[in-house]
């Protein structure tokens, strides 16, 4: 493959003319067009970054090595899967498609062609878990809260698949055990679907963790706070920010944690090409992005169970 990785973003909205953007600046990359159901916002975007408008996937397949795919989840795995076919690399954006089948559907196509398939959950490229990656080893309690206020956009799913998947990817990752049990609790207050949920995931190896969302608060928040042997963290994911506590002395010492501060999508995006260009594995792959989905489905349930048993 030619130095200049070849890129198309399907999906120029809110998220998607962020990946177009980077693409753009990127120098390991080209840019070469985009695709939208809104044709002028593609035109608006394919002029701010000096790439073209592709009128269909065929054309997109056509010209580039890789896409992103920034759409609304229902379109997920009907955009992706064509495009796997035709051996395109692909980042999907967060959670990777709405059914389990569909997921499955998609894992198997890219890795009977060798196709990086990177699921779009950017927190783990947050310089925040990078830290945690290197620190937690067994952590026995996680706690979170993602809080955001109300817009219209992203309610077409539930804050489980919207905001809480976020934060389940996380803890999979650091707990590095299967989910053994699972709790749930939500209800909807401005939208058809869940606007606001708890969870509490139970793990075999003994870790439990507690995730809160909300996506009607008056403020926004993305923070963890852990508790594991001889040590707890508190770490701000939003402002890349955070401090640990460890025993000293019959007493404690609060120590402040250097994170040097960078755009979590902008290394999201290296990775991505650079699994590319090495033939590896990206830090996100299908696979896990199928474990965050499959555990946020199981949340859901839930939260459906309690409702039932309301009525009941």
């Amino acid at each position: 493959m030619a130095n200049d990785i070849r890129c198309g973003v399907i999906g120029v909205g809110f998220l998607g003319q962020h990946h177009a953007r980077l693409y753009s600046q990127l120098e390991s990359c080209k840019l070469v067009g985009v695709l939208d159901s809104d044709s002028a916002r593609a035109k608006e975007i394919a002029m701010l970054h000096n790439c073209r408008v592709f009128e269909n996937l065929e054309e997109v397949a056509a010209n580039c090595d890789c896409a992103s795919i920034a759409i609304p989840t229902d379109k997920h795995a009907e955009i992706a899967i064509p495009l796997l076919k035709k051996n395109l690399h692909l980042l999907v954006e967060k959670p990777m498609c709405f059914s389990l089948t569909d997921a499955e559907q998609m894992c198997r196509e890219a890795e009977a062609r060798n196709l990086v398939l990177q699921v779009g959950h950017i927190e783990h490229y947050n310089p925040v878990m990078k830290f945690l990656e290197k620190t937690v080893n067994f952590p026995r309690f996680i706690a979170t809260q993602r809080l955001a206020p109300f817009t219209s956009r992203g309610t077409d799913v539930s804050v489980i698949l919207d905001l809480m998947i976020h934060d389940i990817g996380i803890v999979l990752q650091l707990a590095k055990s299967e989910v053994a049990r699972v709790e749930g609790i939500g209800m909807s207050v401005l939208s058809r679907n869940t606007d606001i949920a708890n969870a509490r995931l139970h793990f075999k190896n003994g870790s439990v963790a507690d995730i809160s969302v909300s996506r009607i608060s008056e403020k926004k928040m993305r923070e963890i706070r852990i508790f594991q042997r001889n040590m707890y963290l508190s770490l701000d994911f939003m402002n890349q920010k955070g401090h640990l506590i460890k025993p000293a002395d019959k007493t404690f010492e609060k120590l402040e944690i250097p994170i040097e501060k960078e755009e979590p999508l902008k290394i999201e995006l290296l990775s991505f090409l650079n699994c590319i260009r090495s033939s590896s594995q990206p830090k996100v792959g299908a696979r896990l992005g199928m474990d965050a989905l499959k555990t946020a489905l199981m949340v859901e349930e839930k939260i459906k169970e309690k409702d039932l048993n309301i009525l009941a």
